[in-house]
């Protein structure tokens, strides 16, 4: 394991609703979950970035995450992820250290380079720029936020020896920032996640296998850069949990093959290795890659994330557009009471 503190699990606000909901309705329905969360003695709450989400309304992280922040409690409150290329290093340090502060230093500095045309396009970042101006961007906000006098001469900023006197919050290990953790899909960004990041958040959306073969990239990666092992390794995964598998697929089927028919129409896919693609039917693309079933079903489920790859914070996406927020709850409360003690607890011994 990476942790020294256990294992960990939370849960990713999705926030993503028919264009036609009502917002407060949906905002109040969103905070029962981090409630239901934190009571349930869960760890963290994440919240993801997309501009222009046409087929669904999605609230922005920042003023969301920092409502969140006031219900959450204890718990870590994260990105997952900012697109951090398309949005300017310096409002973003800024903007970020103020999150870390109204959660009280719990915050997770979660990024990723995006892959949807149309937000590259909005932001006027041409397609062969947003890996230098991600690596950049980023480059800067941690300087920044170590109080270094930063200087930039790029198309897109300039900066003259500037500091940042807003700052986040320091942390008991002497680090001057949250942790960073970067999302990828490709092989390549896995690389990049290695060099650059505190750890890899891994996505979703790749079976176990694909992980299994990426995190030997990762790892191998990591030392050639001169980088030791991660402390934590996260993984967000779909998960529905109800008394019986025949309920759990009757409450999660329709919305979570919905959701990944509009992943397909975003491209999502396309940043997949290989040939993988998400315009299959729901068995074939639920294989090895969702979590729907009984508590029994989605603790054996999760086991191996543990034991054989090493994942030590699990953070469960279990509400979809159009679903019931009480199938969500119960989902949620279920995955709190039965299998996350089941995922904390240590392996028996074979003898």
């Amino acid at each position: 394991m990476g942790s020294e503190q256990g294992i960990r699990a939370g849960v990713f606000l999705t926030h993503q609703q028919p264009p036609d909901r009502d917002p407060l309705v949906a905002l109040e329905e969103q905070l029962s979950l981090v409630r239901t969360a934190r009571d349930g003695g869960m760890d963290s709450v994440f919240a993801g970035q997309h501009h222009l989400a046409d087929a669904l309304a999605h609230i922005q992280p920042l003023p969301w995450l920092a409502r969140v922040a006031a219900e959450a409690g204890e718990m870590t409150v994260g990105t997952g992820v900012h697109l951090l290329a398309l949005h300017h290093p310096v409002d973003t340090a800024e903007a970020y250290a103020g999150l870390d502060v109204v959660c009280g230093g719990r915050s997770v500095f979660g990024i990723g380079l995006g892959y949807r045309q149309v937000e590259y396009d909005a932001f006027g970042v041409p397609p062969e720029e947003k890996v230098r101006r991600f690596t950049e961007n980023l480059r800067i906000v941690e300087a920044l936020w170590r109080g270094e006098a930063v200087t930039a001469d790029l198309p897109w900023t300039r900066l003259d020896g500037v500091r940042a006197t807003f700052r986040p919050v320091a942390r008991p290990d002497g680090e001057t920032r949250p942790p960073i953790w970067m999302a990828a899909n490709a092989d390549a960004a896995v690389r990049r996640a290695a060099r650059l990041a505190d750890t890899w958040m891994i996505n979703p959306h790749a079976t176990r296998a694909t992980v299994a073969r990426q995190l030997e990239i990762f790892r191998a990666e990591r030392a050639a850069a001169g980088r030791g092992p991660v402390t934590e390794l996260p993984l967000i995964r779909e998960v529905f949990c109800a008394p019986t598998r025949e309920q759990a697929l009757e409450l999660a089927m329709p919305h979570l093959a919905r959701k990944y028919e509009v992943y397909a129409d975003w491209g999502q896919d396309r940043v997949m290795p290989g040939t993988e693609s998400f315009r299959v039917g729901y068995d074939d693309l639920s294989r090895d890659r969702f979590v729907v079933g009984s508590p029994e079903d989605c603790t054996a489920a999760l086991l191996p994330w543990r034991d054989e790859l090493g994942v030590d914070h699990f953070v469960f996406r279990t509400d979809w557009a159009g679903m019931p927020v009480e199938a969500a709850r119960t989902s949620l409360d279920l995955l709190a009471r039965e299998v996350v003690p089941a995922l904390r607890a240590l392996p028996v011994p074979v003898p």
